[in-house]
């Protein structure tokens, strides 16, 4: 019951997410639905007089009275169907457009949320399974939502008229109406939970299925696949998780399709003894050609919408389902918070920073990468760090961007615990060029401008900042220098080595003209006489500003 509760609360998130993305729209849909609703009611309504109109020109003869009381239903009943075929065009039109203001509302969450969360969670697999399955239904689900919520109003309007107008025949025809449907509901409600947790719990598969279909169609992967003939491996591990996944939902599908069977032959079964029971009146002359086939219209129309109904209401629960996965998502709080009252810096910047008895591990691990950790880098000066890999180095650019928190100790700027300053104005104060930097597919000028776009950089100052990294000279011998696009992804992309991409990374953040400068493994792509000529220049271009250079080679640290 609890479950049901939370699943109906999602409805009213789903239309404030609507709304708020396409009111206009979403009023004028609404607005269509309810003329909808009423159409198919008026048009058999108009039923009996038209039946009983052309009864009386085929008994009594074509005069011109008798045609004349036929042709006005007649017309009316064209009138409907004209007006609902506008309708539905209408409808379509309408509902394109919300659905694509929709996505684009639902796509800027999910992106907005996916790097407000903190780096911890990226540390979770269970963090990618609930992204995995947010990201799914993220542009379908809202739309399913609205459209079977949409079809629910209308066929309830629709249905309402038609019990109103078979209710004058007896109060047990609505009844059987509804009986007739219960089997089919029991069938929908009972898939939809039932393919709801089978969903939830492939996530795994399904995301390593992901994977290796990006294996086997990214660029960056076929050399190593073709070397060491790995192709027809990872085919054949993708093909094995999609056939079992494939296979379990064909059985859903055929123990659904037996059961529609069994429920379709119950409403079959009503709805003929209750034309029957109608034809008998029609045979006793309690009731006229004309109510014989409104009463068919309209309880073979009931029936038909209460299955569409029932289908409606089974969609509507689904979607409330897989909408409680992205809900969820979009609910996940970050637990790296800036403090109620953000402290300022000291009015004197000196830019040194200290890390004093740290300790640190990671998100579901039980191993600390850091343990009473205690290091300082000076103000103005040229720090080296040296380790062997998985010493927790790279952790302390996390810790001092504040991208974690550790679990004992503190880290301050300038005296001050970087916990009470505001994150925006923490990492403004430093630049960092990452172990792993991205490779941006965008053109060179862009790749460097990313560290600082709010400062709109000019062409001179990404010179500057690629001659400062050694990258100007590879940015030079492209087709389009600076407007070249750096990657293959788009036409007409130009890709870099290892090296050069590093370099492209080392200008970005260059650029930034941060008093805190860490880079982390700046030279792992460079000989040992590039290294040396690249570190001359690097020292004169942060002379003045907090440095840390992180590495694992020990020529590197003598000399920084």
């Amino acid at each position: 019951m609890q479950r049901a509760t939370a699943l109906v609360g999602n409805l009213p998130r789903a239309l404030r997410l609507v709304w708020s993305a396409a009111p206009g729209w979403t009023s004028a849909w609404a607005g269509l639905l309810l003329l909808q609703g009423l159409l198919p009611v008026l048009g058999v309504s108009l039923t009996r007089p038209l039946i009983n109109a052309l009864a009386t020109v085929v008994t009594q003869g074509s005069d011109w009275a008798s045609v004349r009381s036929a042709l006005l239903p007649l017309i009316l009943v064209a009138g409907v169907m004209l007006l609902s075929s506008v309708l539905q065009s209408m409808v379509g039109w309408v509902s394109s457009v919300q659905a694509d203001l929709v996505t684009n509302r639902i796509s800027g969450l999910v992106h907005a949320k996916s790097v407000e969360v903190d780096l911890a969670f990226y540390d979770s697999s269970d963090y990618y399974d609930q992204m995995h399955r947010a990201r799914d239904e993220a542009a379908s689900k809202p739309l399913s939502l609205l459209e079977n919520l949409g079809g629910l109003t209308q066929n309830g309007i629709t249905l309402a008229g038609m019990a109103l107008i078979l209710l004058p025949y007896g109060l047990w025809v609505p009844l059987a109406l509804l009986l007739s449907t219960l089997p089919a509901f029991a069938v929908v409600y009972r898939y939809n939970q039932r393919y709801h947790q089978w969903w939830v719990r492939k996530t795994p598969d399904r995301r390593r299925a992901a994977y290796y279909d990006w294996l086997l169609t990214s660029g960056i992967n076929m050399a190593e696949l073709r070397l060491f003939g790995l192709g027809r491996y990872f085919q054949q591990a993708f093909q094995n998780i999609r056939s079992q996944l494939v296979d379990e939902r064909h059985r859903m599908l055929r123990d659904q399709m037996l059961a529609q069977v069994f429920s379709n032959l119950v409403g079959l079964l009503v709805g003929g003894a209750s034309l029957g029971w109608m034809v008998w009146q029609a045979a006793l002359g309690t009731v006229t050609l004309g109510d014989l086939a409104l009463f068919y219209q309209a309880f073979d129309r009931g029936q038909g919408l209460m299955r569409s109904l029932l289908a409606n209401a089974g969609q509507i629960y689904a979607s409330s389902l897989f909408l409680s996965n992205l809900f969820a998502f979009l609910d996940l709080r970050p637990g790296v918070l800036d403090p109620a009252t953000p402290q300022a810096l000291p009015m004197v910047h000196q830019h040194y920073v200290r890390f004093r008895d740290v300790t640190f591990r990671y998100p579901g691990s039980e191993r600390a990468t850091l343990r009473d950790f205690n290091l300082e880098l000076p103000a103005g000066k040229l720090v080296a760090i040296v380790g062997t890999n998985g010493a927790g180095k790279s952790t302390l650019v996390k810790l001092l961007c504040r991208f974690y928190d550790p679990q004992a100790g503190v880290i301050e700027l300038d005296g001050v615990d970087i916990r009470q300053l505001a994150q925006a104005d923490l990492r403004r104060m430093v630049t960092v060029l990452f172990q792993t930097p991205n490779n941006y597919h965008a053109t060179a000028a862009e790749n460097i401008a990313f560290s600082n776009l709010a400062a709109a950089p000019g062409a001179e100052a990404i010179e500057a900042a690629a001659r400062g990294a050694g990258a100007h000279e590879v940015i030079a011998r492209l087709p389009q220098g600076y407007a070249t696009h750096l990657g293959r992804w788009f036409a007409e992309g130009s890709e870099l080595s290892g090296g050069e991409w590093q370099r492209v990374a080392l200008a970005r953040a260059f650029l930034r003209r941060s008093p805190i400068v860490v880079l982390d493994e700046p030279t792992s792509f460079m000989d040992v006489w590039a290294e040396a000529e690249w570190l001359d220049r690097f020292r004169n271009l942060v002379e003045g500003r907090t440095a840390l250079i992180i590495t694992h080679r020990f020529t590197t640290a003598m000399r920084a």
